[in-house]
């Protein structure tokens, strides 16, 4: 039998995180996951400025700030009209922008560091059952070794084993819409520094930078295909993107499709089980707060742990749990929103684009959109950090 002080189930960028941030602040961890090897696919792209802040402490933030595209503004347009433009230069944070960046790469920097503070991911091991008493939590791998941790962590995504384990319900529903996502290298009327939403009657459209001139696109569909095509993603940037200066697709390096969840754990806490990640809460890609809300619930577990298991009381991991779901919920709302703009129907679309071009001139809308994007606006909430009104923003460090 394998013991630790926290057994981390999931080594996706929520679980490496947790087990650098208890690495780092003097505790064992053993982490395993089920797949023989990391994702070399990327599905989030967006690292926003409060993710960064967070990881600074725990070394991983300069490597991904050098590898990834700084873009300081995002847009929602409608085909070539501006609707509304959200600047990040001013945010009073020193990553003003969103830094849009493979997934696959920030858990290369993430594994990178953890195995600079001495730990080693366990793969394949896949866990199938837990079972918790007073002093510990033993797991039960697929081959039959057993490991025993005083807590477990579930950050197994959104079908979490350790969520089905525990018993906690994931209330919530799915989109109709099928999303379909590409990384796409393109030529003509797309900028380097700009992640846009282009909104027209025939639907939605994202085309955002990534590193080596690649561009991410993710569209609402009725049916995505499995592997998009050039021909399928020209047709949509055609029908729904620039039209002045026209994009054109050269290559697919990559694509997929997916569906899109909404749904939140009903506690994040049972005993000596915690959850993070997808394991805790699925929503909307709109927006881009996936990945970000699962790291800010990594550092903050991580960090609440690693004061019970020096002794401090149990009951800040009731904290942990108390927290970040409203934050859940929030940031799920806001996704909720942005989707059903997304996502309007044909009839509706026109009058949709109407109030949002009248909306985006007003710089108090733009300044909120701003912060609520940045994750900034989460600073006060269990954070440690004050919160800043967007209403008046310092200079940017």
């Amino acid at each position: 039998m394998i013991s630790t002080d926290v057994l981390i189930v999931g080594a996706g960028p929520v679980g490496l995180t947790t087990a650098i941030v208890l690495t780092q602040l003097g505790h064992g961890v053993v982490v395993v996951d089920g797949q023989a090897e990391g994702a070399h696919t990327s599905r989030a792209a967006v690292v926003h400025s409060r993710t960064l802040e967070l990881l600074e402490p725990y070394g991983v933030t300069p490597a991904l700030t050098a590898r990834g595209v700084h873009t300081p503004r995002f847009t929602i347009r409608d085909r070539d009209r501006l609707l509304v433009p959200v600047p990040f230069e001013g945010l009073p944070t020193r990553y003003p922008y969103t830094l849009m960046v493979s997934q696959a790469d920030t858990e290369a920097f993430l594994l990178a560091r953890l195995t600079e503070l001495g730990v080693r991911v366990l793969r394949p091991a896949l866990v199938t059952t837990i079972a918790q008493d007073a002093s510990g939590v033993t797991a039960t791998l697929a081959d039959g070794r057993t490991l025993r941790a005083s807590y477990l962590v579930g950050a197994d995504g959104l079908h979490s084993v350790v969520r089905e384990q525990a018993g906690i319900g994931f209330g919530g529903g799915t989109y109709a819409e099928s999303f379909t996502l590409a990384d796409v290298r393109l030529s003509g009327g797309v900028p380097q520094d700009e992640v846009i939403l282009y909104f027209s009657p025939d639907g939605l459209v994202v085309v955002a930078p990534l590193p080596d001139g690649l561009h991410r696109i993710v569209a609402t569909v009725d049916e995505a295909p499995r592997e998009p095509d050039a021909a399928f993603v020209q047709r949509l940037l055609d029908t729904r993107g620039p039209q002045a200066v026209p994009a054109v697709v050269e290559e697919v390096v990559w694509g997929s499709r997916f569906r899109v969840h909404h749904r939140i754990a009903d506690t994040y806490r049972d005993g000596r089980v915690l959850l993070a990640g997808d394991a805790a809460h699925v929503h909307s890609p709109a927006g881009g707060q996936g990945m970000n809300l699962g790291v800010e619930d990594a550092v903050k577990l991580g960090e609440a742990l690693a004061k019970v298991l020096a002794g401090g009381p149990e009951d800040q991991l009731d904290g942990y749990a108390a927290a970040r779901r409203p934050v859940a919920e929030k940031v799920v709302a806001l996704a909720g929103r942005l989707t059903a703009l997304a996502t309007a129907s044909a009839a509706l679309r026109p009058v949709r684009n109407l109030v949002l071009g009248l909306a985006g001139r007003v710089p108090a809308v733009r300044r909120r959109l701003a912060w609520q994007l940045s994750g900034l606006d989460r600073r006060q909430l269990g954070s440690g950090t004050p919160g800043q009104e967007p209403g008046r923003w310092p200079v940017s460090k």
